[in-house]
């Protein structure tokens, strides 16, 4: 039996509950026990033949996302639009979309997708960087994603080279 506290979650078939500061619905759910299962990727066993890996965040990723906006410093590319390619990394728990199979348990990364789409193509930003700031901050406040990491790639803006860009990573990957 296991109860979330925010990121901890608690196994009631553990050792003692007095020992390891179980909260009091232990008792109640007439749990022999209970032990804190708080350490990131390690294995916890129990007496009642429960076990429990500590799930990390999963990532939901979006590659090469390709969108025509206005960019640059240059005059010349003040009345233009080019094409930025944009990947995004989104931390998010899966276990309950995995369970039950339904997009409104699990972040849409259709929905993220046609959200950026729309920002940069109605954005008219100077510089790569403070583009980039902008999508992942839009992402983290209207789809609730505690840790995002974004690379954007302004192809073609230096000679010789496949791609120039910045990657940028924020929030918590817990």
């Amino acid at each position: 039996m296991y109860r979330y506290e925010g990121r901890l979650r608690w196994c009631f078939s553990g050792a003692s509950a007095e020992a390891r500061k179980a909260p009091p619905e232990a008792a109640r759910h007439g749990c022999i026990g209970a032990r804190l299962v708080s350490k990131p990727q390690s294995l916890y066993s129990c007496r009642n033949i429960c076990s429990y890996t500590q799930a990390t965040m999963d990532i939901i990723f979006i590659r090469d996302l390709r969108i025509d906006t206005v960019i640059g410093i240059y005059d010349w590319e003040r009345s233009i639009k080019q094409t930025v390619h944009i990947d995004l990394e989104l931390a998010t728990d899966i276990a309950r979309a995995a369970a039950s199979d339904r997009i409104e348990d699990t972040l849409n990364y259709k929905a993220v997708a046609k959200r950026v789409i729309v920002f940069v193509e109605e954005s008219s930003f100077q510089l790569v960087e403070t583009l980039a700031e902008r999508i992942v901050a839009l992402v983290r406040e209207e789809f609730s994603v505690a840790w995002v990491r974004l690379t954007l790639n302004k192809g073609g803006a230096v000679r010789g080279a496949q791609g120039v860009g910045v990657i940028i990573e924020r929030g918590k990957r817990d």
